[in-house]
């Protein structure tokens, strides 16, 4: 023969009905508010309603531009991760160094151009005779 207990001696239980119990009072509470009592919804200032307005564009463009450089990430992340085909890979390889080449080229000429300018003769002018500024 065995013994059972009754269900409602079962934990699961117990704590159900002390939930209950618990928050009985605030439903009483919340049913003894008067329903006629309203808020009180003041108007906003229209320049108060102008900044609020501008703040949240802000915060939309934003999160919008938040946004645009997530999917940007995720698709140069995507392309990454892309196996590139061997011609994929040499035309990579070839602007990677045209790029350089380009680089070096305007580096060098700068240099060239630095040293052209210290080697030019310095020109003094002379002062010129009283009739020659006078133009006669």
């Amino acid at each position: 023969m065995t013994i059972t207990r009754p269900a409602w001696h079962s934990p699961l239980l117990r704590t159900l009905l002390a939930g209950v119990l618990a928050l009985a009072p605030l439903g009483a509470a919340c049913a003894w508010q008067q329903p006629g009592t309203q808020p009180v919804i003041r108007p906003v200032p229209p320049s108060v309603r102008f900044q609020q307005d501008a703040q949240q564009q802000q915060v939309r463009d934003e999160l919008q531009k938040s946004q645009l450089q997530q999917q940007l990430q995720q698709s140069v992340s995507d392309n990454a991760k892309r196996p590139m085909t061997d011609d994929a890979r040499r035309q990579l390889e070839q602007a990677d160094q045209a790029q350089r080449e380009r680089e070096r080229a305007r580096q060098q000429d700068l240099i060239d151009r630095e040293r052209a300018a210290a080697d030019l003769p310095r020109v003094v002018p002379k002062t010129l005779p009283a009739s020659a500024r006078s133009g006669g």
